[in-house]
């Protein structure tokens, strides 16, 4: 260590760097003795003769440990390598660094242009030995007391949060009661909208489906007025960030979570550099005590929350995604039977009909591949199958939750019209208080005044808006409902989305697989609680289309094609309401064509021949009208017969020729009266010789 006479004059006509540095912003505003104490360097300065004397206060709130940038540590470097600086002034070592490399740097630039390093213990000169070797040991010392007090801290602040006694940041909806700990925030209005976010999603399974419906309701959450304190709020249109910030944080469930991100250091320009609020998976979470305080939603509902949100996330494998709509009914519930992976939905054609496929570029091979109408319409009638039984408890049960949630919106909206008067009658009471002269101040209170009173005034609209559901009402007649199931999910109002969101209420998974030997797409359903169950979907041909002719339909042409004539077919299939593939009536063309499609022959006795006849021709050969003949069938007198319900009557030729037939056509033109035995009559025979 110098002396204070050896200053050699040439160092005095330099300038001297008087360097002040506190570690953080909170040292920076209540150490404030500190700070006066590195100021008042400047004098121990002069008391040295020196005259030139540069302050280098850059750094103040910012730590020396050498990850963070120091703009006036850069600047002192600068000044010794220029040569300029005679003497560096600090109040002790730790202010110039606190790790060695920086110190080792400083010192080397100090020897190399002679300039001496002065702190109230004395003055150093870097170039001498003994010197140098005092300020190492005195770097080296700082570098070691800065680990120690880190770790000690570190330490105490980690015992603290085991034991779940740490004051963390709360998420909004939490707050630090002075007695109590950790609870509720007593904001009726903000913890029903924070349940509100949890209903939706168990509801929708998508957050941002979340965010659609509750911004379609004009539902607010609060935000901090000032963007950091949870002090005062600001209540605005609610966005994406505040759906999943909520759906996403443990401590709504009852959690206490204390290192859920961590740092990361990069190596920038030679130096470290610091990075923080890196997120940690789940289970490198440093503490994790769970049920620490009053919570939202149980553990078990958020895991199934995150699992839900995870696999969400487009083009990313994992379990069954929330419905997206489009035109598939079962995208995302199928799986293959021989990889386990997701089947993709792909949508080809000219109208775009989806495909189910297992096959990807990246993971070989591909499995599989079926179209996806008939799978759909398949699913469908399976699931109005389960849902039958149960329609009438089902559709209780929805009118119940639908009033549950007018309720809920109801209840929000009443409670933001209480926060509305308050901040009303607290503006009126401001501008009350407020000194008429004084215009500025009156103004701007009465223009609050009346930006509360609107508030208000919309509050009390929405309010009205709202139909109020009544408790106690007449439970309507549900019986028919069953049969109607069919047309209400084929509606025009409902949704692919909804379909889905009801596909999902009620299946956990679809197992999917091709029989190619008997050309069949097995599915295999597991339903919510267990249970099981298979269907079996024919898979068409290579050039099967959906415009197929219906199998009821052929079994009509093949069980008459024996007797009738195309034409016969035809209006008999028209009769029975029967179309053809593309929707359109019965020719005989078509019937001839269908037949010829087909390979379905027509034999002889469909060319007419004289043992059969039909109505019309029976009416023909014995002369009378074609009503008389279908008389005589109803009342069963002609005998005659029909291949199958609606179709037309044949009539054999020898029964025409009977005489019971005869008989019946002899008295065709007299009234059709039977006697009855022991009727009396009604009316008295009169003849001239008296009364009979």
């Amino acid at each position: 260590m110098t002396n204070n006479d050896g200053l050699p004059v040439h160092l005095l006509q330099r300038k001297a760097v008087v360097y002040v540095r506190q570690s953080t912003q909170t040292q920076v505003l209540m150490n404030i003795e500190s700070q006066r104490r590195q100021y008042e360097l400047v004098e121990e300065a002069k008391r040295r003769g020196f005259h030139d004397i540069d302050v280098i206060d850059d750094d103040l709130g910012r730590s020396a440990s050498g990850m963070t940038v120091r703009p006036g540590f850069d600047r002192l470097v600068a000044l010794l390598c220029a040569g300029d600086v005679g003497a560096v002034l600090c109040l002790d070592a730790s202010r110039l660094a606190r790790n060695g490399r920086d110190w080792q740097h400083l010192l080397e630039l100090c020897g190399l242009v002679e300039a001496r390093v002065i702190d109230l213990d004395g003055m150093y000169d870097p170039c001498l030995p003994n010197d140098r070797l005092l300020l190492g040991m005195k770097g080296n010392i700082s570098e070691f007391e800065l680990n120690i007090l880190r770790t000690r801290m570190l330490d105490a602040k980690r015992d603290k949060a085991y034991r779940g006694e740490l004051r963390i940041s709360v998420p909004i909806g939490y707050i630090w009661h002075r007695d109590v700990g950790l609870g509720l925030d007593p904001n009726l209005r903000l913890q029903e909208v924070i349940r509100l976010i949890f209903t939706r999603f168990r509801e929708l399974g998508s957050a941002r489906q979340v965010l659609l419906s509750l911004r379609a309701e004009e539902v607010h959450f609060p935000r901090p007025s000032d963007g950091k304190t949870l002090t005062h709020f600001d209540w605005v249109l609610i966005r994406y960030r505040n759906v999943i910030s909520v759906l996403k944080n443990p401590f709504y469930a009852g959690a206490y979570a204390y290192g859920k991100s961590g740092q990361r250091v990069m190596i920038v320009d030679g130096r470290g550099r610091k990075s923080y609020k890196h997120s940690k998976p789940f289970k490198e979470w440093d503490v994790l005590l769970k049920g620490h305080h009053e919570s939202y939603i149980d553990w078990a509902e958020f895991e199934r929350n995150q699992k839900q949100l995870a696999v969400n996330a487009y083009g990313k494998a994992g379990g069954v995604k929330s419905g997206r709509g489009g035109q598939a009914l079962p995208a995302g519930l199928l799986t293959c039977a021989r990889c386990g992976r997701r089947l993709s939905v792909a949508y080809t054609g000219r109208i775009s009909q989806p495909v189910y496929r297992c096959y990807r570029l990246d993971i070989p091979p591909k499995c599989m591949s079926f179209g996806g109408s008939r799978i759909d319409a398949a699913i469908g009638k399976e699931l109005l199958r389960v849902v039958e039984p149960m329609a009438i408890e089902a559709a209780l049960q929805a009118r119940q939750m639908h009033m549950d949630t007018l309720n809920k919106q109801r209840n929000i909206i009443e409670l933001e019209l209480q926060q509305a008067q308050y901040e009303a009658r607290l503006a009126e009471r401001r501008y009350a208080v407020c000194d008429p002269d004084n215009r500025l101040i009156a103004a701007q209170l009465e223009k609050n005044w009346e930006a509360a009173l609107c508030r208000v005034q919309a509050c009390e609209t929405r309010l009205d808006a709202t139909h109020t559901p009544v408790a106690e009402v007449s439970v309507p007649d549900f019986t028919e409902l069953a049969g109607d199931l069919n047309t209400v999910l084929n509606a025009a109002s409902v949704t692919m989305r909804m379909r889905q969101q009801l596909l999902r209420a009620l299946i956990v998974d679809i197992i999917a697989d091709v029989d190619e030997t008997l050309r069949e797409v097995i599915l295999t359903i597991h339903w919510q609680g267990g249970r099981h169950s298979q269907l079996r979907v024919r898979k068409p041909r290579s050039g099967e289309h959906g415009c197929s002719t219906s199998d009821n339909a052929l079994a009509v042409i093949r069980s008459m094609v024996t007797r009738w004539s195309d034409q016969d077919i035809a209006t008999t299939l028209n009769r029975m309401g029967m179309r053809t593939g593309q929707g359109k009536t019965w020719t005989a063309h078509r019937v001839s064509s269908v037949r010829r499609v087909r390979e379905i022959s027509a034999y002889r006795s469909a060319k007419k021949n004289t043992e059969w006849v039909t109505m019309s021709e029976a009416a023909k050969l014995l002369g009378v009208k074609h009503h008389t003949i279908r008389r005589l069938i109803h009342d069963r007198i002609l005998p005659a017969e029909q291949v199958i319900p609606d179709a037309p009557w044949q009539i054999c030729i020898n029964d025409l020729h009977t005489d019971i037939v005869a008989a019946a056509l002899i008295g065709k033109h007299r009234p059709c009266r039977k006697a009855a035995e022991g009727q009396i009559p009604m009316f008295i025979e009169v003849s001239e010789g008296g009364v009979q």
